[in-house]
C-alpha cells in the first residue's frame, strides 16, 4: 500500500530540501532522495561562497532576498553560523575593466556593500596578486560577502521537512504516475507513494523524472565544474584572504582554512552522472592562479568536479508544469542554489500552495512569470 503525503520531493539537494522545509508547515512532505546521502551530488560539492558577482539580476534578486536569512536563521534551525563573513574582491587587467564596471554598477542595484578597490586596497587583502602593468589595474571589493556552511544548510532544512515528514535516501524513483487526482512515486525497490503534487528537485536528472512522468521536458543541461585544493607556500597564512575573482567565467580562488581552493570555471556539457575532476580541467585552474598571483602550484591536494544544470535563459524554474497538473518545476539553480534556496523555496512554496505572491520579491524584479516553466515550452 503507497504511502500517503501531501507533497512529494524528489530530489534531496539543496532545492529539495530547502522547499520541503518549507512546506513541511502546510502538510506531510516526503523527500525521496536517489543517493545514499543527502546533497551527494551539486549540493555537497559547491564552493559556498556566497556574493554578488553570480548569475543575472534575478539570480542578484534572489541572493539579496537570501542574506536575512543566513545572518539569522530561524530558531533551532543550526547550532552553528550558517554564514562567516568574508570580503569579495572582483580584479581585472585593463581589457576586463569595462567588463568589472558594468558588473559593479549591477551589484549595487542589489547592495550597499560594494566600493572601488585600487593597487593597496587590493594588495592589502591578497598579497599574491599581481598587480599593475599588464596585470590587475582595478579591482571592486564586496564586504557583504559570506562563506556558507552548505552542510549546516542542508541538514538545518532536513530537520524541518522531518517535523512533518519523512527525508529518505537510497529511494530512488523508478515510475511516477497520476491517477485521478494524485501522483504515485514508486522506487526501485517497490516502495510507492501517493501524493495530489509532486515536486521535482532532481537537478541534472530533472528531465529524466519528467519522462518517467510523460511530462514535456524543461531541457537543463547539467556542466561538469571543477575545484583543486592545494597548499600556500610555507609560512604563508591565507586564512584571511578574500574571495577573488575576474568578471565573467575566468578562474576563482578562495581560502579553506589555510589552504585554498580554486575553479577554472569550466562549463563542460555532461549528461547527468557522478561527476569526476579532469586533468585538463585541473590543469586550467593551476594555470590560472599563476596567471594572476605570484602563487606556485606545486601538489594538488585535493580535487573534484560536481554538475550545475541551466535552462536556455540561465533562470530557475518553479511552477507547475502546463501539461501535468499536479507536477511541479524546480530546478535550473545552476551554481546558485546554495546562496538562493532561501529564496527559491519561499517562493516555491508560494507557488505550490497558491498565495499571494511576496511584495518584497517584486520589488527586486522576481516574479512567478520570469521563474515559470511554461515560459520555456514556448521558446
Amino acid at each position: 500500500m503507497a504511502e500517503i503525503a501531501d507533497f512529494i520531493i524528489i530530489g534531496g539537494g539543496i532545492a529539495g530540501l530547502s522547499v520541503a522545509a518549507r512546506l513541511a508547515a502546510q502538510g506531510r512532505v516526503v523527500v525521496l532522495e536517489a543517493e545514499e546521502a543527502l546533497g551527494y551530488h551539486s549540493s555537497g560539492r559547491s564552493a559556498a561562497f556566497y556574493h554578488f558577482g553570480l548569475g543575472n539580476p534575478l539570480v542578484r534578486g534572489l541572493t539579496a532576498w537570501s542574506r536575512p536569512f543566513f545572518d539569522a536563521p530561524p530558531e533551532g534551525f543550526t547550532q552553528t553560523p550558517l554564514a562567516t563573513p568574508k570580503p569579495a574582491l572582483f580584479i581585472a587587467t585593463d581589457e576586463m575593466r569595462a567588463d568589472l564596471e558594468a558588473l559593479g554598477a549591477e551589484m549595487r542595484r542589489f547592495t550597499d556593500t560594494v566600493e572601488d578597490a585600487d593597487e593597496a586596497r587590493m594588495h592589502a587583502l591578497c598579497p599574491a596578486l599581481k598587480l599593475g602593468g599588464g596585470d590587475i589595474v582595478a579591482g571592486l571589493v564586496d564586504h557583504g560577502g559570506r562563506s556558507l556552511d552548505a552542510h549546516a544548510l542542508l541538514q538545518g532544512f532536513a530537520r524541518q521537512a522531518r517535523a512533518h515528514g519523512t527525508v529518505l535516501v537510497r529511494h530512488r524513483v523508478a515510475a511516477l504516475v497520476r491517477n485521478g487526482a494524485d501522483w504515485t512515486a514508486t522506487t526501485e525497490a517497490g516502495d510507492s507513494f501517493t501524493a495530489p503534487i509532486v515536486i521535482n528537485a532532481a537537478g541534472a536528472w530533472a528531465d529524466r523524472i519528467a519522462d518517467l512522468a510523460g511530462v514535456a521536458p524543461i531541457g537543463p543541461q547539467p556542466r561538469r565544474r571543477t575545484i583543486i585544493v592545494f597548499d600556500p607556500p610555507e609560512g604563508m597564512d591565507v586564512r584571511a584572504w578574500p574571495f577573488t575573482k575576474p568578471p565573467g567565467d575566468v578562474f576563482y580562488i578562495l581560502p579553506q582554512g589555510n589552504r585554498l581552493l580554486a575553479c577554472p570555471n569550466d562549463e563542460t556539457d555532461s549528461e547527468p552522472c557522478d561527476a569526476q575532476p579532469e586533468e585538463l580541467d585541473q590543469a586550467l585552474a593551476a594555470w590560472r592562479v599563476e596567471e594572476f598571483t605570484s602563487l606556485k602550484v606545486g601538489s594538488i591536494t585535493g580535487r573534484w568536479a560536481g554538475l550545475r544544470s541551466f535552462v536556455k535563459d540561465r533562470i530557475p524554474v518553479a511552477g507547475f508544469a502546463p501539461d501535468a497538473p499536479g507536477f511541479f518545476w524546480l530546478a535550473g539553480q545552476g551554481g546558485f542554489g546554495l546562496q538562493t534556496s532561501p529564496a527559491m523555496s519561499a517562493l516555491a512554496a508560494t507557488l505550490v500552495t497558491g498565495r499571494e505572491w511576496p511584495e518584497e520579491m517584486a520589488d527586486l524584479g522576481i516574479t512567478p512569470e520570469k521563474v515559470s516553466a511554461e515560459r520555456l515550452m514556448s521558446k
